[in-house]
């Protein structure tokens, strides 16, 4: 299947001033040649690298269909490692549509998503994470997460990862080396021994660490909106997102399902989750959707927590508080551009020491300071690393490899043999190489590459 030729439209759908048919594979040059017919005379080879200026057309002898540049990759140096060729016409899907159909017709087939990155991949030109770079950096929400996965791209875990690697194997050389030649006097010294695999432990740790913030930057933290009907949950929705996305009227019930929807904050992402709001339901309908809120609240990263300022405090309000007393949470008192009846005292203190922040969602006022609260409340602490890890996977192989370690150094200071502080260390190395993509898993694979677009 990686021996065929193949083809998609590398720029996003829709209309724009120029998009992109991308062909990857041994016949990329020659399929390219069946549909693209120069303007002038470049003799028998198409230069590599160059832009040359011509006409996509239905066959060899067929009308043309559109104005195009083609510039040609040769390998190795290309995106894939194979011979490349980038069609760069306008910008109508009904024209890049036809491109591709007739560079099916000419022998190349459609490419699956993220085969152009798996094919750089199999032919060495990236890692695994270097291949989930490529698609953390197309679909940034945050300049931050961008830049982290810009320097991704360019190496910079990849090359933490050696690094790593390397001084497993030290480690790994130095057990070894006691077991296999006992009286030849090879056995490192204790403190040596301890030293290398403390900065190992503390190298990963870093690492594992930094997941949190990562995930805030790239997938996001999930904050659900909640509190009693009519205390303005929507219209504090609206006013977070500075647009009118969620349906607001002066009944309570209006909002019977959720609504989710993104803002960023200082590059941290949320995902701001608006619900029905708790209390008697004169509805089924509105019944199920407390009921899916309050499954929701349970399992979202942190709350918001509105109260009705111009009222004062219920049983409700007071239950909703206590419930949620342990959960990372900010607590907003809104409509206080009536007069405020509600007892600041008594939320503060059945927060449990969690912020409280008084807004106006209908007048906009202090909106600004509800997202700074959303920061100090609910957004990780900014860890001391020059990396950040942005996917679960990779935080779970760091963290087995963690575990390895941490038994290593206790195995060893419980003064177990080389033998089996050894084997732990060789575990250590084979989860590196699956991370790095060197011991290959077609599962992960397909996992990672699944979630690409087709052109990438």
């Amino acid at each position: 299947m990686l021996d065929d030729t193949i083809i998609a439209v590398s720029t996003p759908q829709g209309y724009g001033g120029l998009g992109v048919v991308r062909l990857s594979g041994k016949e990329a040059l020659a399929v390219a040649g069946r549909i693209f017919r120069p303007k002038e005379r470049i003799g028998r080879k198409i230069p590599a690298r160059r832009a040359v200026f011509g006409h996509v057309c239905e066959g060899p002898d067929g009308p043309p269909l559109d104005e195009a540049f083609l510039i040609y990759f040769r390998p190795p140096r290309s995106y894939t490692g194979e011979d490349v060729v980038e069609l760069s016409c306008h910008g109508s899907p009904a024209v890049l549509g036809e491109v591709v159909r007739l560079g099916m017709r000419a022998g190349a087939r459609p490419a699956q998503p993220g085969e152009f990155t798996l094919r750089a991949y199999v032919n060495g030109r990236i890692d695994i994470l270097q291949a989930e770079a490529v698609n953390d950096f197309i679909r940034a929400s945050s300049l931050a997460q961008a830049r982290i996965s810009f320097r991704q791209l360019s190496g910079s875990l990849s090359k933490r990862m050696s690094r790593l690697r390397r001084g497993l194997v030290r480690l790994s050389a130095q057990l070894e080396a006691a077991i296999e030649f006992p009286e030849e006097g090879l056995r490192a010294a204790p403190g040596e021994r301890s030293r290398s695999l403390q900065a190992l432990i503390a190298d990963v740790r870093s690492l594992v660490a930094g997941y949190d913030v990562g995930r805030a930057l790239g997938e996001g933290l999930t904050v659900a909106i909640t509190g009693r009907t009519n205390v303005g949950k929507s219209t504090l929705f609206n006013a977070l997102l500075e647009e009118d996305r969620a349906i607001v009227t002066p009944y309570p019930g209006t909002t019977r399902d959720y609504l989710r929807e993104k803002i960023v904050v200082e590059d941290i992402v949320f995902n701001l989750v608006d619900m029905a709001g708790l209390g008697k339901a004169a509805h089924p309908v509105e019944r199920m959707g407390i009921a899916r809120g309050e499954r929701l609240a349970r399992g979202a990263d942190g709350l918001l927590i509105v109260l009705d300022a111009s009222r004062r405090g219920t049983a409700e309000d007071e239950r909703l508080l206590k419930r949620y007393r342990s959960r990372k949470k900010l607590v907003v008192l809104n409509k206080t551009d009536l007069p405020v009846r509600v007892d600041r005292n008594r939320v503060t203190a059945l927060a449990g020491g969690a912020p409280v922040v008084e807004v106006s969602a209908l007048k906009g006022r202090n909106i600004a300071g509800l997202k700074k609260g959303l920061l100090q409340a609910l957004a990780p602490a900014r860890v001391d690393t020059d990396e950040v890890i942005l996917h679960a996977r990779q935080k779970d192989v760091l963290r087995d490899i963690l575990q390895c370690l941490e038994r290593t150094e206790g195995l060893l200071g419980a003064g177990h043999s080389e033998e089996i502080c050894a084997e732990e260390v060789r575990k250590a190395l084979e989860l590196v190489g699956r991370l790095t993509g060197e011991v290959r898993a077609d599962e992960v694979l397909e996992d990672i590459f699944g979630r690409f677009c087709v052109g990438k």
